[in-house]
């Protein structure tokens, strides 16, 4: 699952960055994202301790290698996604069209890798496939 864990690389790469951008300025972080709506001052900084939050989370799940989890971020960062297209809809906000596509890119990093990292090996070579073959 080496291929898995480093697509998730790429989701803490953003997670923790974006968060702390969030937490820190809330205002130039909107700016950069290209955001047209008016959120205030205080739901943009919990939106980053949140990201914050699931970035740590994500390190953690990369760190320990924890490969049961890794299907799991896939399947909830696909939901993040379509519940961005359906608060874009609701507010023409082109802000939540940049960070479906930055989710997007990583699930469809995380998918791509995750399907190569569960194909079998193929006969001959040493490892898995070798394993599973029996012996008398």
């Amino acid at each position: 699952m080496r291929r898995t864990r480093l697509s998730l690389v790429y989701t803490a790469g953003y997670l923790l960055p974006a968060g702390a951008a969030l937490s820190v300025a809330p205002d130039w972080a909107l700016d950069v994202l290209g955001s047209t709506g008016t959120y205030g001052d205080v739901m943009p900084r919990v939106a980053g301790i949140a990201l914050l939050a699931l970035g740590a989370l994500v390190v953690q799940i990369v760190r320990h290698r924890v490969e049961v989890l890794y299907l799991t971020t896939l399947l909830v960062r696909a939901g993040i996604a379509a519940g961005l297209i359906a608060v874009y809809a609701a507010s023409g906000d082109p802000a939540f069209l940049v960070v479906f596509v930055v989710v997007t890119v990583g699930v469809l990093l995380t998918a791509a890798a995750y399907r190569l990292d569960r194909r079998p090996a193929p006969f001959g070579r040493v490892g898995r496939a070798m394993d599973s073959v029996e012996t008398r």
